[in-house]
């Protein structure tokens, strides 16, 4: 074989090496969107699923925040001064539990939870959770969320320790008031009208 040959089969090689690297990096580029498309799908399944964990969840404080209220003894407060209160009642010497366990939030990770205050300040009315990333879900909720529609922080997914009479709202001056059992705050302050009490949304504080 000649050199001139030999270097003519070399040059008819060349350009299908360059073709094939080319073609590999194009795979590679694919199979990399096809990767990240695929995370972001699972981390907005994950969301979704903390989300409808998070109502379960939210569910289960206001039905121990109505059971607290609603087994008060004469004389004793009505609302209870901590989370914990909800899983040992202190107005009785027994043990009586109107949660199971003091849940984590499912968007935090943490036990860690919001808390609505009544007026005097003396108890827990409302829980929230502590997240303020936008949420996913923005409509067709339950009758007893429909507070939460459009909403633009999971922290305004307030469950309240109200019964649900209606799901009317009117705003008097800077306090937003509802009858509705579950509702979204809007601003810094939460008004009730079904029990007569009016509250402010507290500081971040720990459920423990």
């Amino acid at each position: 074989m000649t050199a001139a040959h030999f270097q003519s089969q070399t040059n008819r090689t060349r350009p299908r090496r360059g073709f094939a690297y080319l073609s590999l990096l194009i795979v590679i580029a694919i199979i990399g969107v096809a990767a990240a498309a695929t995370l972001q799908l699972g981390s907005i399944l994950q969301r979704r699923a903390a989300e409808e964990e998070l109502l379960a969840v939210g569910s289960e404080f206001r039905r121990a925040l109505i059971s607290y209220s609603g087994a008060t003894p004469v004389g004793q407060p009505s609302v209870p001064p901590t989370l914990q209160a909800l899983l040992k009642d202190p107005r009785y010497p027994n043990i009586r539990r109107h949660l199971r366990k003091l849940y984590y939030d499912p968007l935090t990770g943490s036990q860690q939870w919001g808390t609505v205050m009544s007026i005097d300040g003396k108890g827990i009315v409302g829980v929230y959770s502590l997240s303020t990333a936008k949420p996913i879900k923005i409509g067709n909720f339950e009758t007893q969320f429909l507070g939460f529609a459009d909403k633009t922080s999971y922290a305004d997914w307030v469950f309240m320790a109200v019964m649900p009479v209606a799901t009317t709202a009117t705003t008097v001056s800077t306090t937003t008031t509802t009858t509705a059992g579950m509702f979204g705050r809007t601003g810094n302050t939460v008004g009730n009208v079904a029990n007569g009490v009016t509250t402010g949304s507290t500081p971040p504080t720990s459920g423990n």
